[in-house]
């Protein structure tokens, strides 16, 4: 995995713009979007196939 310098650089001026509610924010957003792709990926695997 890579690092971008550039996803850090806008977190921080995302932080120092509005205080931490917005950092906090972005971080809830994707540890939500996270969870939902996490428990899709598992979920599918036990779908079945009824033939």
């Amino acid at each position: 995995m890579e690092h971008h310098p550039a996803a850090a650089v806008w977190l921080t001026e995302a932080a120092r713009q509005q205080g931490a509610g917005n950092l906090l924010r972005v971080v809830l957003i994707v540890m939500v979007l996270g969870c939902v792709l996490t428990a899709w990926f598992l979920l599918r695997g036990y779908k079945r196939k009824d033939d």
